[in-house]
């Protein structure tokens, strides 16, 4: 019986951990390699990711290239067309923490990552001081508490919830995307 209930407990305690694939640290890059889609964007400058916003952008798929640094091929739009816009980050020797020039000085990290659901990047811009987080899934959705959770984390960052944009109800340049997802 005081195995049974050993048992019970350890179970209810590995239940409210959460999910148990999410990783935050000692992160397998080349799993992060692959097709993705742009759910959530949010700042604490609004203005960079609303409409027409210098970081408005919709992922569309990383790759991880020889030299550590990550291709990230992305949409963004130019007066109301999607454009390409590829970037490419170079790794700092951190674990998951890259740099990139676009709209000035960038280092960015990744917070979190279930590699064959969702990833959660923070970026540092340096040369307008701003913040921005970036919610990414392997599907064109994902659930609502996935969302909350997204939100929560920018809470904890000081970016409050109005500045939370959900991009799967915009156009985020599927007909732009090299498979055709519309």
């Amino acid at each position: 019986m005081k195995l049974l209930l050993l048992c019970l407990g350890l179970t209810l305690v590995r239940a409210q951990e959460g999910n148990s694939d999410v990783v935050r640290s000692n992160f397998d890059i080349p799993k992060i390699t692959g097709e993705w889609f742009s759910i959530l964007l949010a700042s604490d400058n609004r203005e960079k990711i609303e409409e027409n916003g210098s970081m408005r952008f919709f992922v569309e798929h990383i790759s991880l290239l020889e030299n550590s640094s990550l291709f990230i091929k992305m949409h963004t739009k130019v007066n109301g067309v999607c454009t390409e816009l590829p970037l490419t980050c170079d790794s700092t020797g951190e674990d998951g923490v890259y740099t990139v020039s676009y709209d000035g000085n960038n280092k960015f990290r990744i917070l979190q990552v279930n590699y064959s659901h969702h990833i959660i990047f923070y970026l540092e811009n340096f040369s307008d001081s701003f913040q921005l987080l970036e919610l990414y899934a392997r599907e064109p959705d994902t659930s609502p508490e996935l969302k909350n959770e997204f939100v929560e984390i920018c809470q904890k960052y000081g970016i409050v919830k109005e500045n939370v944009i959900d991009l799967t109800k915009v156009d985020r340049c599927f007909q732009a995307r090299g498979n055709g997802v519309a």
